[in-house]
């Protein structure tokens, strides 16, 4: 049966998504307890935001580096699998940290591996379907990983309550479904037969990506120097409940509120990738960035209530969900077939380029200067972003 005739839900599409959400799962466990593991450590927002930086910066050349050279692999499925691995044993060492640079380095190289894996799982992904249900795959894939991402803090909480808050066998216990990840590709995910391209140059590949793609970059780029690690909403929540909370519950609810986030982050994901299939993808994403920006003059303007928190929470969660789902699916759109590993790693490594700038960027002002204005540097970013990928056109190559 020919890709465009095929049901666009196979076990590839459902493998994929199955990864995503055991990997995210095992990392989110490890991402949620970040916070206060390094609030033990006396860490301060200047180092979680050097941590988040090093580590997506690290990341987005991993990615780079694996869509260059997996378009020239017949196989791309074992880069994945290695991927994988790779991460959930790199997650599981923060159980022996006891400083905080020995933080940085697990989460740096488990970062790296996930970088690997992220362009040829795309990849993978976008071979699976039909060009017309891209904004479905895509949306899908998002949404289990982002199921991963609420189950991850809620077992946080729970192996820290029935641990008496040891971390250490916490971040043990994220092995389990990390490894799982890597089970399902190897098992679930069938790679389809592909002519590799031919060897040339890192440049001359550049230059054989389409010119609004470039443009689409632009925008990507400028809207991720302003998106920050939404750990920094947990260190948010957290302080800003401390006062009347106290810090314990402050800290458990900060992660419930991440859970929210997440809960609204994979039940908008195949609704992103459903409006992608039906409208125009660059104005649905326009939406997305436009709503960080909301979110930020939130953070900004309106009192630390509770209720406020969980506003902002629901927007990060909505948006990331239309960010993720539309940038993805748009990539796969505006680039041929041949090219997508390295469209998905350039893509990735311009996101993880701006990862490293927002949150170190965020994390100083907010050190130096407070959350007004860490946070008004993401605002401005964010609504510019939304402005170039408005002006966008959105079409498939020929």
């Amino acid at each position: 049966m020919s890709r465009r005739g095929a049901r666009w839900l196979n076990s590839t599409v459902l493998g994929i998504g199955l990864a995503s959400l055991f990997s995210d799962w095992s990392h989110e466990i490890a991402t949620a307890a970040m916070p206060a593991f390094l609030a033990t450590l006396g860490v301060s927002a200047g180092w979680l935001g050097t941590i988040e930086g090093v580590s997506d910066g690290l990341s987005s050349f991993a990615k780079m580096a694996s869509g260059f050279y997996t378009d020239k692999l017949a196989r791309r499925k074992p880069v994945a699998i290695a991927g994988y691995v790779g991460t959930a044993v790199a997650t599981a060492s923060f159980a022996f940290a006891d400083k905080a640079w020995h933080v940085l380095l697990a989460r740096a190289t488990g970062w790296f591996s996930r970088g690997l894996r992220t362009p040829v799982r795309k990849a993978l992904l976008a071979a699976a379907v039909a060009p017309e249900a891209y904004g479905r795959a895509f949306g899908l894939e998002r949404a289990m990983d982002t199921t991963g991402a609420i189950i991850g803090p809620l077992s946080a909480l729970l192996i820290l309550q029935l641990t008496g808050h040891n971390f250490r066998l916490l971040f043990g216990w994220t092995l389990v479904p990390g490894l799982l990840a890597a089970t399902v590709i190897l098992f679930l995910v069938n790679e389809r037969e592909r002519t590799p391209v031919p060897h040339i140059s890192f440049g001359e590949r550049l230059r054989l990506l389409p010119h609004n793609y470039r443009k689409f970059l632009t925008a990507v780029g400028l809207f991720g120097a302003g998106d920050f690690s939404h750990t920094m909403l947990i260190l948010l929540a957290t302080q800003r409940l401390t006062p009347s909370f106290g810090l314990a519950r402050a800290a458990s609810a900060g992660v419930l509120l991440y859970v929210l986030r997440n809960v609204f982050y994979a039940s908008f994901s195949f609704v992103a990738g459903w409006l992608a299939d039906r409208f125009p993808k660059n104005q649905v994403l326009a939406a997305g960035y436009g709503l960080a920006g909301v979110m930020t003059l939130f953070i900004i303007f309106l009192p630390a209530s509770i209720w406020i928190l969980v506003l902002v929470f629901v927007l990060g969660g909505i948006y990331i969900a239309t960010e993720e789902t539309l940038e993805d699916s748009l990539c796969a759109e505006l680039v041929d077939t041949s090219h997508h590993g390295m469209a998905f790693g350039v893509l990735a490594t311009v996101n993880g380029i701006g990862d490293f700038v927002s949150s170190i960027v965020v994390g100083a002002l907010w050190s130096a200067f407070g959350i007004a204005i860490g946070f008004s540097y993401s605002a401005i970013l964010f609504f510019a972003g939304a402005l170039l990928i408005a002006l966008l056109p959105s079409n498939r190559p020929s």
